[in-house]
């Protein structure tokens, strides 16, 4: 029988990108010992490939590229004393070592599987793209239709072109980006479309990529069906209602060999679910308190993986909070002030969700939260039963913008027993 490697570290960190190197550096900087486990063969995820500018204008204060946002950690990475498994796979999360008071990460690497031993394991794996098949278009199944990261795969990496005459559904910022980077490349871009009344991206790629490019972007719109036998020729666009069902005969065939879809990013949350983490339905990310810690003792959630994240430079400021809360575990010099039964934080009236989903010590946090719609006037009120306890300015919300909130110690002092403490956005009418 051969023998299976073990190996010993206070700290875990799963996946490569910007939230595992920043948690991976913020638990070594804390005096933990860490690893960094990636299946790709480098370091730095998706932002290898996304080589527009716009990262590190709030971590930096400089403009980069994602790849030059990466090779900063990268180069950090490879300064501290953090071990790195490349092309290697976890296979499961489970309970063992230290009088139970441990996880064990399987690895399936190139040398064969290792199991590591850990106090604190970080998830920081990252989205992976919602495909035709989850958004069920019908037609025909042939070649050309991508999501728009394969193709800016493709594009950047590969140097390959996966097209001529291009039709992107959705409005999703990488979207958007990729209409830009088509046209540069010089394809056709017949036009962006978006099922809802609205844009789904930041405001500054809306103008950046569609309109500085004279790129139409044809809201409350999507592609009822794909039309080609062995590649793509055309798709079927129409029109929706409020309800987002198309509305019968707005149909028009648009010609094109390439349809790339932005239509959403889904956390990799299977490792989590098979180490029974409870997962938030409106995120499908982990369920966390505070300090970024799941409903596992020792299994903490950052990054894209926990919710999705429209910079870069907020998914390394959150990482940095999950790697030292991961190391302070490990290394028993966390928080001891915990409340005798956690607070739950729940979202109320336009707020699509709320990041964490309990409070578990008596300290002051953030919330994270988006809107479910554009609000034009609307306020944060944060309540405790019929007790409100803060009241926000009145201003606009954008889904694609990531919102914070308060919560400090006199809010939390203020919630009674078995009430929840309500983040509500509410429209609030002129005068």
């Amino acid at each position: 029988m051969t023998r299976i490697e073990t190996r010993d570290y206070d700290v875990v960190v799963i996946g490569g990108g910007p939230a595992g190197m920043g948690a991976a550096l913020a638990a070594r900087e804390a005096g933990a010992s860490t690893v960094i486990i990636e299946r790709n063969a480098h370091l730095g995820g998706i932002l290898r490939q996304c080589i527009h500018p716009g990262f590190g204008l709030t971590h930096f204060k400089a403009e980069l590229t994602g790849p030059e946002y990466a090779q900063r950690f990268i180069n950090r990475v490879r300064e501290a004393d953090i071990d790195v498994m490349l092309g290697s796979m976890v296979l499961g999360i489970d309970e063992g070592g230290r009088g139970g008071t441990a996880h064990n990460v399987t690895v399936m690497g190139e040398g064969g599987m290792v199991r590591l031993t850990c106090r604190s394991a970080v998830l920081a794996m990252g989205c992976r793209e919602r495909t035709r098949s989850e958004i069920k278009i019908p037609g025909s199944r042939p070649a050309g239709v991508y999501t728009a990261g394969l193709a800016q795969r493709y594009i950047n990496i590969e140097n390959l072109r996966p097209g001529h005459r291009v039709v992107i559904l959705g409005s999703g910022d990488i979207g958007l980006i990729m209409a830009r980077r088509c046209a540069l490349e010089g394809l056709e871009v017949e036009g962006v479309y978006e099922l809802m009344p609205y844009a789904n991206g930041l405001h500054r790629n809306v103008k950046n990529c569609l309109e500085d490019f004279g790129i139409p972007l044809h809201l409350s719109t999507t592609v009822t069906r794909v039309i080609g036998r062995d590649r793509v020729e055309a798709v079927e666009v129409s029109r929706v209602g409020e309800d987002l069902s198309p509305i019968p005969g707005t149909e028009r065939v648009v010609p094109c060999d390439t349809l790339l879809l932005s239509v959403g990013l889904v956390p990799e949350n299977e490792l989590a679910r098979s180490a029974g983490v409870e997962i938030d339905p409106r995120t499908r990310g982990a369920r966390v308190d505070q300090d970024l810690q799941t409903n596992v003792a020792g299994i903490f959630s950052c990054g894209n993986v926990l919710h999705v994240h429209d910079l870069a430079d907020n998914v390394t400021a959150e990482a940095t909070r999950a790697g030292r809360a991961a190391a302070a575990h490990a290394l028993g010099t966390g928080e001891r002030d915990g409340l005798a039964a956690p607070i739950a934080l729940e979202p109320g009236g336009m707020a699509g969700y709320i990041v964490p989903a309990r409070i578990g010590r008596m300290a002051t946090a953030k919330a994270f939260f988006r809107v479910r719609r554009p609000l034009d006037r609307a306020q944060i009120v944060i309540s405790a039963g019929d007790t409100v306890l803060f009241r926000g300015k009145v201003r606009d919300y954008k889904p694609s913008i990531m919102e914070t909130a308060p919560i400090t110690a006199k809010m939390l002092a203020a919630v009674g027993p078995g009430e929840a403490l309500t983040i509500s956005i509410d429209p609030v009418e002129e005068a």
